[in-house]
């Protein structure tokens, strides 16, 4: 359940820092709320998650696959570029974060 749970926190984590660019690009009050909602609900499931994988694992699995996904929504809804180096890094990111989810003791 605990990587469930960190799954849904990396999802939130994803959508957290994309809204912060897209609040920029509005700024308004109203889109400015909901980066700072996403980052209660985002820091809440981790710390959730914790309970149940080491804070170090998770810590890790979260911040790499949100990075990854942050990238790849940049792609997707801003137009942002990426390069072939940037794309293997990425990869090299998800073989990381894979080794350590396959080796972790929760």
């Amino acid at each position: 359940m605990a990587w469930l749970i960190l799954g849904i926190a990396i999802f939130t984590e994803i959508c957290w820092a994309l809204s912060l660019k897209w609040a920029a690009t509005l700024g308004s009050w109203q889109a400015s709320a909901v980066p700072i909602a996403l980052s209660f609900l985002n820091m809440g499931l981790l710390a959730l998650a914790m309970k149940g994988i080491p804070a170090g694992t998770a810590y890790a699995v979260w911040t790499g696959l949100g990075a990854v996904g942050v990238i790849i929504g940049g792609v997707l809804f801003f137009g942002d570029r990426v390069n072939p180096a940037q794309i293997a890094f990425m990869a090299m990111i998800v073989v990381g974060v894979v080794g350590t989810k396959l080796f972790a003791s929760a």
